[in-house]
Order: structure tokens, then C-alpha cells, then sequence
């Protein structure tokens, strides 16, 4: 056979298909049956397949009927198999014979009917919350082929790091000027470092389109319900058989609610959304303006003012510098005072790289606690003496959360920030503070008093919160409930970067929603919940704040245990003595926790050698005299 007269018997054949299609489907549609379809996601530029069990057809359809979760679900279930099957047997329409044809119907149709039955199987989760954290556990929860929805009552993705200049009610956010405390690296996601020409330290704006970035790359976004509220997580009528929850939402365009049934409920909104406000003698008579930190956005309206800012904490200091600038005064108000941690570390390169070490971590296990504080306080009183600044407090430095700022000791130096003691009352005018009985004047208050952790979504036997001390296993698990259905992310306040560790808790909780892992007994883990809490105890100082600290790379190794994905350092050290000696001697970067464990990233390795040559290529905007 000629090739004319091949390619003529394979266009009649593709016709018989097509015809025979079209008359099963017309045959369907009189007995008001529509034959199934499944429709299969497309490389962008490429025109999608549709293919239905009637018979073997292949025809163009528009891009706007494609099905995004269902396509996700396909995307997560077996697309190599599919791929091939579909292009072996398009190829041999096109060439082969009518046996080879029929085969290949079959075959396919089998292999829809499996992909049909995994979707069906696929798990349906809610995640509460588009910021960063829930945004990273809905890539873990697709990875792991479960059907996903993000809820967000807001416009835009990015939680806090979306900038907005005005307040939104139970919703933290940024100031204008805010820069991110911890080093772009350290605060990476584990496959996809940010561009290397992107600061060390980012900007807001920064941060958000790195966000948007990772959830593009990924395909979060199509997931994403904006401008949908969440009322109410409540238990489904069968849960104690399903562990199944109920999800009320509203719709803010037009307040109308709905409610929809969720095999398992992931809450990303964080603990930085019910600002706690202190309740001062006096402070209810003071005639100034007063808000929290939370609803500060920038120093415009503070010009030539004197202000009060309270607290000592990141936050706190971050006001204070940032109205000084315009203020006329501004006064630092602190019970305790604390240890200043600063970005730029030894040889310029990042603080938090340069200490965020397992060389330091290990030493930091085997010395005397006392020891490593008087290491770390010597480092810091090298670039100011606390106590001549009235900073040093009682406390040792690792009984803290870092309070990280470079500008404060200048703006110290230049009065411009002054320190005082704690507050005793407030006047109608001015305020008192504990070692002084003469009121100073101010005009405002700025109190950075730190969080309530609370979750009113699910109410407060779910959740069992009391003096900000949650009842969480590893923070996430809820230990009382019969069924690990439900869980809490990033209610952490890590010595380090949140986000990997966030990304950990997501990979986690994913895993378990498919089956691939267990929680223990309740018994062990009221027992671990129990531990933490000593462990608090013993090393903080009593604080709200201080309740749900976790050390960066101890956290990490735990969650990376539970997921599977935990580098084997000794395997390392003998097959790989380069990479060991980046991961025990440089920074505990995010990316290894990709070397190995489900879904491994191919470039996690290169990610980690080339640190240093990224770090430096936001730096080398211009070459050097040298």
C-alpha cells in the first residue's frame, strides 16, 4: 500500500470511529443518558483530547470546558499511563490495522475506568486560608492526589503579605515598609528557591510575588476560592463513622452561604489574627488615639506627634522605627527589655544562615545551656552593649524569640527612640511609667502586645486552647478526636523561617489524608503535648507569646521524620561528602528536605551547593575595585 492510499484508510477509519461515536451518543441522548467523558489536562498552547467510553474518539475542545479540579485529580493519578496509552493508540490509528484499533479501545477504557475509580477514591479537603502556608499545604495535599479547595475571604492570595492600606477584621497584615526578618533562602519553599537576583532580606512585595509565583508554578491558583468566607467547621452527621466535617461558607459579592461536606479540614489562617490588648490602669480616661500593631500600616498621621509604643517583641520595634521618622517623639516602653538580633551577619552574608547550622545545633545539644547563651550574648554585644542601652534584660538570650532590627540602636544613639520601663498608668493625656511619678505628655499609643490564639471556626472543644497553650499534637493534631481529619497549621512561632515548616506540616497532613501515614496512640501524644509544655517552661519566659515556640531545625527533623523525607546524614557523609559538608557545616536550607522521600525534588542538591552563589548575586549589582 502506497503511502496516499495508507494515510486515505486511516482518515475512513478515524471517520468510522467517529461516526460510530456520534451514534452511540445520539442513541444516549434519546434515553436521556450522556455518555461519561473525562477530560484530560493540556500543556498550555496545546488543543485538549476528549475521550468517552463509548468508543474511540478524538476531537478538539474549547479550553473553557476543561475542569480543574478534575483535571488536577487525573494530573495526580497516573498521567504518564494515560499519556502513553493515548499516543500509542492515536499512532496506530493512523498506521496500523482494525485489530490494533480495537485493542487499543479497550485498553484505554480500561485504563479511564481506573483513573475514574481513583477519583472517585480521592479525598476532598478544605483548606482554610490563601496566605503562604495554605497555599504550599495545597501543593502537598495535590501531590498526594487529593481533591483540594482554598478558601479565602479576602481578593488576593498572600494572607499578611498581601499589602493592604486599610484594616480587615481578624485578618493580620504587614506595614508598607515591612521587610521579612528572616533570609530568602532560609524562608524558601523546598523546590523552588527564590530568583536569585531577589534580595537576601525580601520586601513585602517581594515576598507576596515569590508567593504568587510558587502557587503559578504549581498550580495552586485554580483552586483558590477568593472572597469566600468561612463561617463555620462543624462535624458531619456520620462523622464518627467518616470523620468527615461540615463547611459553611459565604459568598461576599452577594452574602450568599453554603455548606458542603469535606473528608478532611486543614486550618492555614496562623495565630496573629485576635490582637491582644492590654488593659492598663487609666488607659480607657486616655484621650489620644490608640490601636494595635495589627492595625498599623504606615507612620503617615504621626507627624510631629509624641508617641508611645509598647512592647519589645518584632513588632514592636518595627513601629517604633518606622514612626520615628516622622514623629516628633517616640518612646519604647518594655517590662523586660531583650537581646537585638540583627539581618547582616558575620562577612556580611545573612544572621539567620550563618546560626541555623547543624554543626551550631548539635554543640548547642551538647554543651551547657548557659554556655551557648554566653556565646550568643557575646556576638550580640559586639555590635552594642545592651546594658549601656538599657536593653539587657534578666533573661538569657535563648529564653527569648528573637527580636530582630538593625535600626533601633541608631535611632537610640540619635534620641529619636527613647527607652522607657514598663507602663504604671495612663493619664487623660499622657502616661506614667513605673520609675517616674511625673507624667509624660504623648498623643498616641501603639500597643504590640502580641496575639490570642484562638480558633472560633470550630469552637472551643475542638480546639482546646487555655492561656494561649494549645492542646495540639506536634501544634496540629487535635489528640482527643477520634479521627486526624482535622488540623492546624502554622500555630508556631519558630526560631527561624515559618514557612518550610509550614510546607512540612502541609506535606504531613497530606500524607495522612491518603493513607500513607498514621497518627499514634492518644496516649503518646497527650504525652509529647505534656513534654513540649515542660520544655517551654523551663527554657522561656513566662509569656503569651512564649507558648508555642519551636527551635527551626528540631521541628524540621521531626516533621521531616513523620513525612519520610528526613536526610540520612551518615548515607550522606559516605557516598556524598560534599553535600554532607553543606548540610552539617553551612545553613539548614529547606531544600533537604527534598533529597530524598516522596515527591524528591532533582534539584535539590544543586539548590543547596549554589547558596552561596545566590546569596551573592543579589549583592554583585556592580562590580568591585579590587
Amino acid at each position: 500500500m502506497n503511502e496516499r492510499s495508507r494515510i486515505a484508510t486511516s482518515v475512513r477509519m478515524s471517520e468510522y470511529a467517529n461516526k460510530k461515536y456520534r451514534s452511540r451518543s445520539s442513541s444516549a441522548t434519546k434515553e436521556n443518558k450522556k455518555p461519561t467523558s473525562v477530560l484530560i489536562k493540556h500543556t498550555p498552547g496545546e488543543r485538549p483530547l476528549a475521550y468517552t467510553n463509548a468508543a474511540l474518539s478524538v476531537e478538539t475542545i474549547p479550553d473553557t470546558s476543561i475542569q480543574p479540579t478534575r483535571c488536577s485529580q487525573l494530573d495526580n493519578s497516573c498521567p504518564d499511563l494515560l499519556s502513553a496509552t493515548v499516543e500509542d493508540a492515536v499512532r496506530k490509528v493512523l498506521g496500523g490495522s482494525l485489530h490494533d484499533l480495537h485493542q487499543d479501545v479497550n485498553r484505554i477504557q480500561k485504563t479511564l475506568s481506573e483513573i475514574a475509580l481513583k477519583m472517585a477514591e480521592s479525598k476532598r479537603i478544605a483548606i482554610i486560608g490563601a496566605g503562604p502556608c495554605g497555599l504550599t499545604a495545597a501543593k502537598g495535599c495535590l501531590e498526594e492526589g487529593l481533591d483540594v479547595v482554598v478558601y479565602d475571604k479576602t481578593d488576593n492570595i498572600g494572607g499578611l503579605w498581601c499589602y493592604r492600606d486599610y484594616d480587615l477584621e481578624g485578618l493580620p497584615s504587614v506595614m508598607k515598609s515591612t521587610v521579612i526578618n528572616t533570609s530568602k533562602e532560609m524562608s524558601a519553599f523546598s523546590d523552588f528557591p527564590p530568583p536569585a537576583h531577589f534580595p537576601n532580606f525580601m520586601h513585602n512585595t517581594l515576598m507576596f510575588q515569590y508567593f504568587k509565583m510558587y502557587a503559578e508554578k504549581f498550580g495552586v491558583l485554580r483552586h483558590v476560592q477568593l472572597m469566600t468566607e468561612v463561617l463555620q467547621i462543624t462535624q458531619s452527621d456520620d462523622y464518627e463513622k467518616t470523620g468527615r466535617w461540615k463547611v459553611t461558607t459565604r459568598r461576599m459579592k452577594d452574602s450568599v452561604t453554603n455548606t458542603e461536606e469535606f473528608d478532611g479540614v486543614l486550618i492555614a489562617t496562623g495565630h496573629h489574627t485576635s490582637p491582644l490588648m492590654p488593659d492598663f490602669p487609666g488607659l480607657k480616661s486616655f484621650k489620644g488615639n490608640a490601636i494595635h500593631t495589627h492595625s498599623l500600616k504606615k507612620a503617615a498621621g504621626y507627624e510631629d506627634k509624641v508617641v508611645l509604643v509598647v512592647g519589645i517583641g518584632n513588632s514592636a520595634v518595627d513601629a517604633a522605627v518606622e514612626i520615628s521618622t516622622v514623629a516628633k517623639q517616640v518612646y519604647l516602653s518594655t517590662r523586660r527589655g531583650a537581646w537585638l538580633f540583627q539581618r547582616v551577619g558575620p562577612d556580611g552574608k545573612p544572621f539567620d544562615a550563618a546560626y541555623t547550622r547543624r554543626c551550631l545545633d548539635t554543640v548547642n545539644k551538647i554543651v551547657p545551656f548557659s554556655l551557648s547563651c554566653w556565646f550568643m550574648e557575646h556576638e550580640l554585644n559586639k555590635r552594642f552593649d545592651h546594658a549601656a542601652y538599657g536593653l539587657k534584660p534578666k533573661h538569657r538570650v535563648l529564653s527569648q524569640h528573637p527580636t530582630i532590627n538593625d535600626a533601633l540602636p541608631n535611632k537610640l544613639l540619635s534620641g529619636t527612640v527613647i527607652l522607657r520601663e514598663d507602663i504604671k498608668c495612663f493619664t487623660e493625656n499622657g502616661v506614667i511609667f513605673k520609675d517616674d511619678e511625673q507624667p509624660i505628655e504623648i498623643d498616641a499609643v501603639v500597643f504590640a502586645t502580641g496575639y490570642k490564639i484562638e480558633f472560633p471556626l470550630v469552637g472551643g472543644d475542638v480546639i482546646r486552647v487555655k492561656d494561649n497553650k494549645v492542646q495540639l499534637y506536634k501544634y496540629m493534631f487535635p489528640p482527643h478526636l477520634p479521627h486526624p481529619s482535622l488540623a492546624v497549621m502554622a500555630c508556631v512561632q519558630v526560631i527561624g523561617a515559618v514557612f518550610p515548616v509550614a510546607e512540612l506540616q502541609g506535606r504531613w497532613y497530606a500524607s495522612i489524608m491518603s493513607g500513607k501515614k498514621k497518627l499514634p496512640s492518644k496516649e503518646i501524644m497527650q504525652h509529647d503535648i505534656k513534654l513540649k509544655e515542660k520544655q517551654m517552661k523551663e527554657r522561656y519566659v513566662s509569656s503569651p507569646r512564649h507558648t508555642v515556640q519551636v527551635d527551626y531545625i528540631s521541628y524540621s527533623d521531626e516533621l521531616a521524620e513523620l513525612v519520610g523525607c528526613k536526610p540520612d546524614l551518615w548515607k550522606i557523609f559516605f557516598t556524598d561528602p560534599k553535600l554532607f559538608w553543606a548540610l552539617f557545616n553551612g545553613p539548614s536550607l529547606p531544600y533537604q528536605y527534598r533529597l530524598t522521600g516522596p515527591h524528591p525534588w532533582s534539584g535539590a542538591r544543586a539548590a543547596i551547593l549554589g547558596y552561596n552563589s545566590r546569596v551573592l548575586a543579589a549583592l554583585n549589582t556592580r562590580k568591585s575595585s579590587e
